[in-house]
């Protein structure tokens, strides 16, 4: 378990207080505690918000939260983190939080992670696509993170069957680091046929998860998912993908967080939707591994922030 002071623990604790009461988007938890640099701040109404849409949904939070609250969260971050060894809950206070997802507008207020981040992981590749992926489609994903993987790049992806689980396999077989993105709390996988491999990924990367501890896995929460992926990258490769899977909807996000957006050559060919995004400022038609690292290294804004490759 890693070490927390009593001051921590109220923090953290009360950023997991005000998220719960949030009658809006997560998000804005996370707007209100930054600027204001403590949630305790927030909820003792000790801080002074200049913006008045921040100082509304200030005010809001504050009405609705109290001290039982803080103190039952408090209970549950201390013994989800005694009960999960290297576990550690993250919020936008700590200086932890993954940078990349940092610079997202819609980003959570917290994360609990289980395994360790690294700072390389900033240099970081999504590979996301359908449950129910062709041959093609998994050895596609398989030599894509295997390649990216020995190049150093971390690999993100969401443990989902099909394409998920192929990359974070490969990415493990090949030596390198991958990070999965759960939809459920930190404490449950999901699908349960996966949990060897997140044993295995917690002992050499990490799991994420922006939910509550215990919680199952509700169609509302891959949406949620699907921009924590998208945000904790540099960009995303869609490998398989239909119109109306979450991958599409990942693709999206990408191109809304300003990050690359990677279609491979035989999605295009199959899918109307990867058809039109490939015109999309941000996107790109790749035909294998070297076109995603040759147009990361082409982004001189990227490369030099990120330091990426």
């Amino acid at each position: 378990m890693f070490a927390m002071t009593a001051s921590d623990l109220r923090e953290q604790a009360t950023v997991l207080a005000l998220t719960e009461v949030a009658p809006g988007p997560w998000y804005q938890v996370a707007d209100v505690v930054e600027e204001a640099g403590s949630a305790v701040a927030v909820a003792d109404r000790s801080h002074v918000f200049y913006d008045e849409g921040q100082a509304l949904i200030a005010r809001s939070l504050a009405d609705r939260v109290n001290d039982a609250m803080v103190k039952h969260w408090a209970s549950v971050i201390e013994r989800t983190l005694a009960e999960r060894p290297n576990t550690r809950l993250l919020t936008v206070l700590d200086n932890d939080y993954p940078q990349n997802l940092r610079r997202v507008y819609d980003r959570p207020p917290f994360l609990f992670v289980r395994g360790t981040l690294q700072d390389d992981d900033s240099r970081s590749v999504a590979i996301v696509g359908t449950r129910h992926a062709s041959d093609a489609g998994r050895a596609l994903a398989r030599d894509m993170a295997a390649a990216l993987a020995e190049r150093g790049v971390t690999v993100i992806s969401g443990m989902a069957a099909g394409i998920d689980t192929e990359a974070h396999t490969a990415a493990l077989e090949a030596g390198g680091r991958t990070i999965a993105v759960m939809g459920t709390g930190i404490d449950r996988v999901y699908p349960k046929e996966n949990a060897a491999l997140a044993e295995r990924i917690a002992e050499s990367g990490a799991l994420l998860s922006q939910f509550w501890p215990g919680a199952p896995p509700r169609r509302s929460n891959f949406p949620l998912r699907n921009v924590v992926t998208s945000g904790v990258a540099v960009g995303t490769i869609v490998i398989e993908a239909s119109a109306t899977s979450g991958a599409k909807m990942q693709a999206r996000l990408a191109l809304e967080h300003g990050k690359r957006l990677f279609l491979v050559e035989s999605l295009v060919l199959q899918e109307e939707w990867a058809q039109r995004y490939r015109s999309r400022r941000g996107a790109q038609v790749v035909h294998g591994v070297d076109d995603v690292v040759a147009a990361l290294e082409s982004d001189c804004e990227p490369v030099t922030e990120l330091q990426l490759f």
